[in-house]
């Protein structure tokens, strides 16, 4: 009888200091779970949270991006004797290496893996010049701005494998990539003296 006396004055001092840590220590436990789980129902009007793997994650990115890439902008016109009408902004290292022909992804782990170390990035540009004014449908009066750089990357490539012949093979590659940064700038109206 004694040791049930003495098992339970340990129960009473553990959950005593276990309720007095977790009431300061902010912790809610379930509350705290099912209050968040209520929210999400409530915010996202699903049942229950659906776990979305990477795959679909990373496709729905790359969907978003070339939906941005892919859009030509239209700029409002540049008015004044001193008024920039150069190619201001080259294309980013992360639109040049999308546009490369070739990409490393893929691929089995251990089997036959690809990676691009040491990248460097030289870009030029090439045509830098504006057509004259045209009626673009759903856009109105505007012109073309016709801005091309040829980018040049320099890389090199690892070819690597583990199984069944382990080996790596480094290519120090050089590939050239050609980007448009085309834009239109409406057009103003004739001057007024």
């Amino acid at each position: 009888m004694q040791t049930f006396g003495r098992q339970l004055r340990r129960w009473a001092v553990l959950t005593a200091i276990c309720l007095m840590t977790f009431v300061n220590s902010g912790c809610t436990l379930t509350g705290g779970v099912v209050s968040v789980l209520y929210e999400y129902v409530t915010f996202w009007e699903v049942p229950f949270p659906i776990p979305v793997s990477a795959y679909q994650s990373q496709r729905v990115e790359d969907q978003l991006d070339d939906n941005e890439r892919f859009r030509v902008p239209i700029l409002d016109p540049i008015e004044g004797e001193n008024a920039p009408n150069f190619c201001m902004d080259p294309p980013s290292d992360d639109e040049v290496m999308k546009a490369l022909p070739e990409s490393p992804a893929g691929g089995f782990a251990f089997l036959n893996e690809t990676h691009r170390n040491n990248v460097r990035i030289v870009k030029e540009l090439i045509v830098d010049r504006m057509d004259d004014c045209k009626v673009y449908p759903l856009v109105g009066p505007a012109r073309l701005h016709h801005c091309h750089y040829k980018c040049t990357v320099y890389y090199e490539k690892v070819l690597r494998s583990y199984w069944p012949i382990p080996f790596t093979h480094n290519d120090h590659t050089q590939e050239v990539v050609y980007v448009d940064k085309d834009h239109l700038i409406r057009c103003t109206g004739p001057a007024t003296y």
